[in-house]
């Protein structure tokens, strides 16, 4: 029992760092939206999880009641999140998806292409 909860604690001390951040363009490299020649957005990761809500993968439709905001209601389709490792980062210069190393630079930590060699902004 008590090496149960231990071992719960030791697997949310530390948050994991991920390569992908807001506003990245990435490729979905598996499940149902696929496409490795389609560079989309990065609208939210969620960190805790593991997840990122990308534009235009993972539709789902919800219903939604009348609220003050949407006075009609109704079935609205959003972004559902998949997960970070169902995608990968793009790369502008090869125009092919790519890993990502992280170097310092000028005391900087920045995220470099593993393909091309730039450093990703």
């Amino acid at each position: 029992m008590a090496l149960s909860i231990k071992h719960k604690k030791m697997s949310t001390r530390f948050k994991p760092k991920f390569n992908i951040k807001k506003g990245d363009t990435v490729v979905v490299i598996t499940g149902d939206d696929k496409d490795l020649k389609k560079p989309r957005k990065v609208l939210e990761v969620i960190v805790d999880k593991g997840r990122v809500v990308i534009e235009g993968v993972n539709i789902i439709t919800k219903h939604t009641k009348p609220s003050a905001q949407n006075t009609k209601g109704g079935i609205v389709k959003i972004e559902a999140p998949i997960n970070i490792s169902n995608v990968q980062l793009w790369d502008a210069k090869t125009s092919a998806a790519t890993k990502i190393k992280r170097t310092r630079v000028e005391g900087k930590l920045v995220r470099v292409s593993k393909k091309s060699g730039e450093v990703i902004k």
